[in-house]
């Protein structure tokens, strides 16, 4: 008999008699139509506690977030009281939901065309009259998506809660704590939570003169970038520093132009996958401005490409480089870019000097027009060395123009290296730029 988790024969079904009894003496004139006020000029105070046990979907398109959250009310009924002394010391039942006044608090920034559904669980119902409601609820609320910084975006989502019809003059809802709980909370693969702070207001709308309270959690996240970027971040990186190693292809590979153009196919492929999920906004997203950059970067590459490749193909019959072009470009740029030719040490390549122009024989080179009287004739001779000067005279004309050609193709090869420098550099800062997002 000590013990005190012994009953006696008998006790469990004394105390449902007693339950029984209960429920039928509080319900015997009770109505769940009208709020359970002595007086109808009190406010009825309404706590209201909400535990985040998970982040189902964040629909970025649509700007909707669904949540699974328990939601706690809790008031007092002032016709539901009674004496535990009467009824055996039973203090507390839990009766279905539906036998009792409910307050109607709905969300406000609701995103769901169904109508909302009544949970059917039971309320605890103590001597004193305090009702607490303990419901889970999946919500879809609309939220406002700023996506300028993805994939490292943060985000804020706002839950209002509040009455419908009731004004602050008749039901006050506020928040139990500073914060919702996160205790039983589910952690998601794509979002981390940062908090869900509660905040009370109290508005006037313009359709009615009375306040009305709400309270507002707001949902604070941080995107998880790891995935974006092991699957959209590093791709376009890899294949924006290999888009200016078309610097560095022979010429006479025909490759040149053909790498820029795959290069700009496979970021056009990767700027398409990243449109079709984020929604269509005014602020253009992190990585999408680093696709449009690095897009930018390779359409201009390839376009200096195809400059550079006509400088290669420049034919004998091109005019000299220009004497600007030969002091800067072909000697401080060659020297510093170490661009030489076979057989020159690096650093110390010298700016090709201009040939000699060919001077085509003159006219009175030529033999004398009058016949030789002398005996031995040397009228072939001179005929002989006229022709030796005219050959002499075209295989310097072929070898100027050879220069010339020279010239030009290594013109393209010191463009070549300046651009890759240039543009290998531009692409490296724009992905540590965005890289160090990460981090």
């Amino acid at each position: 008999m000590d013990n005190p988790s012994y009953c006696p024969p008998g006790c469990l079904g004394a105390e449902g008699r007693l339950a029984y009894k209960l429920l039928r003496d509080l319900f015997t004139n009770y109505t769940s139509a009208l709020r359970p006020v002595a007086d109808t000029d009190q406010a009825l105070n309404v706590t209201l506690e909400v535990t985040l046990s998970q982040i189902i979907d964040m629909d970025e398109r649509n700007q909707v977030l669904t949540l699974y959250l328990w939601i706690r009310q809790e008031w007092t009924d002032t016709y539901l009281r009674w004496d535990p002394d009467a009824y055996g010391g039973l203090d507390a039942i839990r009766i279905p939901s539906s036998l009792v006044w409910r307050p109607d608090i709905v969300l406000y920034n609701k995103a769901d065309a169904q109508p909302p559904a009544s949970a059917s669980t039971n309320v605890v119902l103590r001597h004193d009259g305090a009702v607490r409601w303990d419901a889970p609820a999946i919500t879809r609320s609309s939220c406002r998506v700023d996506v300028s910084a993805f994939p490292f975006d943060a985000q804020r989502c706002s839950l209002t809660f509040g009455s419908w019809t009731h004004s602050g003059h008749q039901l006050d809802v506020r928040p139990r704590g500073a914060a919702a709980s996160l205790a039983d909370f589910v952690e998601n693969v794509e979002w981390r939570v940062l908090g869900m702070p509660a905040r009370r207001r109290v508005l006037t709308y313009g359709c009615c003169s009375e306040p009305y309270p709400d309270v507002t959690f707001t949902l604070l996240l941080r995107r998880r970038a790891a995935a974006y970027v092991c699957n959209l971040l590093l791709p376009c990186v890899l294949i924006s520093l290999l888009a200016p190693l078309a610097f560095h292809l022979p010429a006479d590979s025909g490759e040149k132009v053909s790498l820029g153009v795959t290069v700009l196919l496979a970021l056009t492929v990767f700027q398409l996958l990243l449109a079709e999920s984020m929604p269509p906004a005014e602020s253009v997203p992190l990585i999408g401005k680093y696709y449009m950059a690095t897009m930018t970067m390779v359409t201009f590459s390839t376009a200096l490409t195809i400059l550079i490749m006509n400088l290669h193909y420049c034919g004998p019959s091109a005019h000299p480089v220009p004497a600007w072009a030969r002091a800067l470009l072909l000697g401080r740029l060659a020297r510093g870019l170490c661009v030489r030719e076979r057989g020159e040490p690096c650093g110390k390549s010298r700016p090709p000097e201009s040939p000699p122009s060919p001077q085509p024989p003159e006219g009175g080179a030529g033999p004398p027009a009058s016949p030789c009287h002398e005996p031995r004739c040397l009228c072939r001779q001179e005929a002989l060395l006229h022709h030796v000067a005219t050959i002499a005279n075209t295989f310097r004309s072929h070898r100027a123009a050879q220069r010339r050609h020279e010239d030009w193709k290594r013109l393209a090869r010191v463009m070549d290296c300046f651009f890759l420098g240039i543009f290998f550099s531009m692409a490296l800062v724009m992905s540590l730029l965005v890289l160090v997002q990460a981090l």
